[in-house]
C-alpha cells in the first residue's frame, strides 16, 4: 500500500488567523417581544462586538413578501425591527447593516444560482413539503396556494450568504437544511465553472439560546396570544406582568423556580446576583404579588433606556434609512459588485468586444489552470465527493462518496495536511504517488 507523505500545509496554522464573516437574517415582521431579545438580538449584538468577527446584519425584507401581501405592514415591520436592532446597542460604524432589497447583486446571484440548483433539491424542502402534505390531506392540488416565492425561498436564502461568502450562519433547528442547501448550490456553482467561488456555510447553532415563557407560561410567541412586547409602555408593562399565570401558592409558602415563568423571565433579565436572591426569596415564600412587582421593576430597569432610544430613532425615519442606505452602498463596493463581476465572467456574461482569440466551453477551461486544486460536488447518488485536478486539467484523485460536504471537506483537510489520501480516495489512472505529492505541495506553497 502506498503511503502519502507530502508536506503538510503547515502556512495554515503559522499564518494570522483570518476574519470569520456571520450572517444574520432579520425578518421584518410582527412586533419585537421580550423573547425575541433574549433569545436573538441580545446574543447577536454581543457576538458582534467580539474581535476577530466580520458582522454582517440584514433585513430580509424580499423574504417578507412570501409571508405578508401587505405592503404597509412590511414597510412599517422594516422601520420598527431596524429601530429595534440599533436601540437594543448595534453599532453601524462596526457592523455591516443593511436591508436586503437595497442590493440588487442579490436578486442576480439569486438567477445565477437558480441555473445549478436541481429541482429535486428544492422539493425536499421542509417548507414545501408541508405545504403539499397539507394539500394532499385535504384532498386539494398538491401545490394549491403554493407560491414561487415559497418553493424558491432556499436559493434566495442561498443568494443571500453566498454573496458575502459568509462562514457561519446562526440558525434555528429549523433553518438547518436550508444552510445544508446553501452548501450543495455553492458546491454546484464551483464545480460547474471550476473555481472557489464560493466558501460552504456552515450552521451556527447556539445550544443554550434563551426561550422565555409568555404570560400563560408556553413559549412566548405571537400565535400563541401570551408575548410581552419589548418596548411596551410602563403602565402596559406593568400590566402584563401582573396577568402572567401563577399557581395558588399563598405568601410565605416555598415557590418553585423550577417551571416559574416569573423566575425564568426575571432571570434572562437580571444578574446572576440578583437571580440567585431571587431564588431564596422563592424558597422562602416571596407573594406572587411581590415577585411580580420585582419583575416589573427589574424588566423596567433594563429596558426603560432602550425604549427611550427606540421613540427616539423612530420618530426619525429618514434617519433609520439613511444607515440602512449607507449599509449597502458600503457593501455593494467591497462585496456585492466585484463578486458579481467575477460570476458574470465565470458564466459568460461577457462584453462582446473581449472574444477570446480561440472559443473554449467549461471542458476545456480547466486545461488552461495554472495551479492544481480540490474541488468538491455532489453527485445525482446524493452523495458528497472530492477530485484532486493537476495543474493541466488532468484528474489525479478521485474520492469515495460522503454522507455530507463536511465530511467530505474534512477529508480534503487532512490530505493537505499530509494524512494518507487512500483513506478517502484513490490514484486516477496515469497518476502517481509523486505526482499527487508534487500537486499538493504546488497547492500549499500559498
Amino acid at each position: 500500500m502506498s503511503v502519502h507523505i507530502a508536506r503538510p500545509c503547515w502556512t495554515l496554522t503559522v499564518k494570522p488567523m483570518t476574519t470569520q464573516r456571520i450572517l444574520t437574517g432579520i425578518t421584518p415582521s410582527g412586533t419585537p417581544h421580550l423573547g425575541n431579545y433574549a433569545g436573538a438580538i441580545r446574543p447577536a449584538v454581543e457576538a458582534s462586538q467580539r474581535p476577530g468577527v466580520e458582522s454582517f446584519y440584514f433585513l430580509s425584507d424580499y423574504h417578507a413578501l412570501i409571508k405578508t401581501d401587505n405592503p404597509e405592514r412590511v414597510q412599517r415591520s422594516t422601520l420598527e425591527i431596524a429601530a429595534t436592532w440599533l436601540a437594543s446597542g448595534l453599532r453601524p460604524e462596526r457592523v455591516w447593516f443593511y436591508r436586503q432589497s437595497d442590493i440588487p447583486e442579490i436578486t442576480e446571484l439569486t438567477w445565477l444560482l437558480t441555473c445549478v440548483t436541481g429541482k429535486g433539491l428544492l422539493n425536499r424542502a421542509h417548507a414545501y413539503k408541508a405545504a403539499v402534505d397539507k394539500n394532499i390531506a385535504e384532498s386539494e392540488d398538491p401545490d394549491a396556494g403554493v407560491t414561487m416565492g415559497l418553493f424558491m425561498y432556499p436559493v434566495l436564502m442561498a443568494a443571500d450568504i453566498l454573496m458575502f461568502n459568509a462562514h457561519k450562519v446562526p440558525v434555528g433547528r429549523d433553518q438547518v437544511q436550508h444552510l445544508e442547501m446553501a452548501r450543495d448550490i455553492a458546491a454546484s456553482f464551483n464545480h460547474r465553472y471550476g473555481g472557489e467561488y464560493f466558501v460552504l456555510p456552515e450552521a451556527a447553532i447556539d445550544e443554550s439560546v434563551a426561550t422565555l415563557p409568555g404570560l400563560d407560561g408556553r413559549k412566548m410567541s405571537k400565535s400563541y396570544d401570551n408575548i410581552i412586547p419589548l418596548f411596551a409602555p410602563p403602565d402596559m408593562l406593568k400590566k402584563l406582568v401582573f396577568a402572567i399565570i401563577t399557581d395558588s401558592k399563598a405568601p410565605g409558602e416555598p415557590k418553585q423556580t423550577e417551571g416559574s415563568a416569573l423566575f425564568q423571565l426575571f432571570q434572562a433579565f437580571a444578574t446572576p446576583t440578583e437571580a440567585e436572591a431571587m431564588r431564596r426569596r422563592f424558597a422562602e415564600g416571596i407573594s406572587w404579588g411581590e415577585a411580580k412587582e420585582a419583575l416589573f421593576h427589574k424588566l423596567e430597569s433594563v429596558i426603560a433606556p432602550m425604549r427611550a432610544r427606540y421613540e427616539e430613532l423612530i420618530s426619525e425615519p429618514a434617519r433609520i434609512e439613511q444607515v440602512l442606505k449607507s449599509g449597502a452602498v458600503a457593501l455593494r463596493a467591497k462585496y456585492a459588485t466585484p463578486l458579481i463581476a467575477r460570476l458574470r465572467e465565470a458564466a459568460g456574461l461577457r462584453p462582446l468586444d473581449r472574444l477570446p482569440a480561440t472559443p473554449t466551453d467549461s471542458r476545456t477551461k480547466a486545461k488552461a489552470q495554472t495551479k492544481p486544486q480540490f474541488k468538491q460536488y455532489r453527485e445525482t447518488d446524493g452523495l458528497f465527493y472530492f477530485k484532486l485536478v493537476g495543474s493541466e486539467g488532468h484528474l489525479l484523485l478521485q474520492s469515495q462518496g460522503f454522507a455530507s460536504a463536511r465530511e467530505a471537506g474534512q477529508a480534503v483537510a487532512g490530505i493537505k495536511n499530509g494524512e494518507d489520501f487512500e483513506q478517502w480516495s484513490k490514484l486516477a489512472p496515469g497518476a502517481s504517488d509523486a505526482s499527487v505529492r508534487q500537486a499538493i505541495d504546488a497547492l500549499c506553497a500559498d
